[in-house]
């Protein structure tokens, strides 16, 4: 994605933490040279020094056949909200709208194993659900096999990150905090998740 210098950050960690934070992501694949995507939840861990994002999709989804074949996409964002022109300190100035974002790419690959199968699933469950894995423990065998078996599970080895925190840092100190301080009065929880967001990095922005 296109990224001014002053919103890339190279922080993996924190792209990590967001990625975790806010899991349910766009997987973009492309087929016969037209772009596909999924909304589907992640599960991010790390092996090897490797990021790794495993999920599944349903078996009737078609774009689980062409996943294999090039780089993958999957874009996780979340907060973000429009800014005003009139919280800058000059007239001059132009309407922008800030926000948060990772791109992930990388290659995939399709886990065939009904072992692998039911640990992505039980993965999902610890993750989402915890307390849901007693239910999944008494069910049956025959039953999560049928579970299974309508899904297709795959891991993404992450191969380059890309991490945009767009967050008014070209702006003053004082323009910094009027944006805060509208977002935080919004009646839309996305406004003021990004509020707190730009305040818990305001030690990063500019002075």
């Amino acid at each position: 994605m296109y990224i001014p210098e002053i919103f890339n950050s190279k922080d993996a960690i924190q792209a990590v933490s967001f990625m975790r934070k806010f899991n349910f992501g766009i997987i973009i694949s492309s087929e016969k040279g037209k772009p596909i995507a999924t909304h589907l939840p992640f599960v991010i861990t790390e092996r090897q020094g490797y990021i790794i994002l495993t999920s599944h999709f349903a078996k009737a989804n078609n774009q689980s056949k062409n996943i294999q074949a090039d780089e993958i996409l999957v874009i996780f964002t979340e907060p973000h909200a429009y800014i005003s022109p009139k919280l800058y300190n000059k007239k001059e100035n132009v309407p922008t709208w800030n926000y948060v974002s990772v791109h992930a790419y990388g290659t995939a690959k399709v886990l065939e194993k009904e072992t692998e199968v039911f640990e992505v699933l039980e993965q999902m469950i610890k993750s989402f659900d915890v307390d849901y894995m007693d239910q999944w423990n008494e069910l049956s065998k025959d039953y999560k096999r049928r579970m299974a078996s309508g899904i297709i599970a795959f891991e993404i080895q992450v191969n380059e990150l890309q991490f945009q925190e767009k967050l008014s840092q070209n702006k003053s100190k004082n323009e910094q905090d009027k944006i805060i301080n509208n977002l935080l009065e919004s009646e839309m929880g996305s406004d003021v998740l990004l509020a707190k967001y730009m305040k818990e990095k305001k030690t990063d922005l500019q002075k």
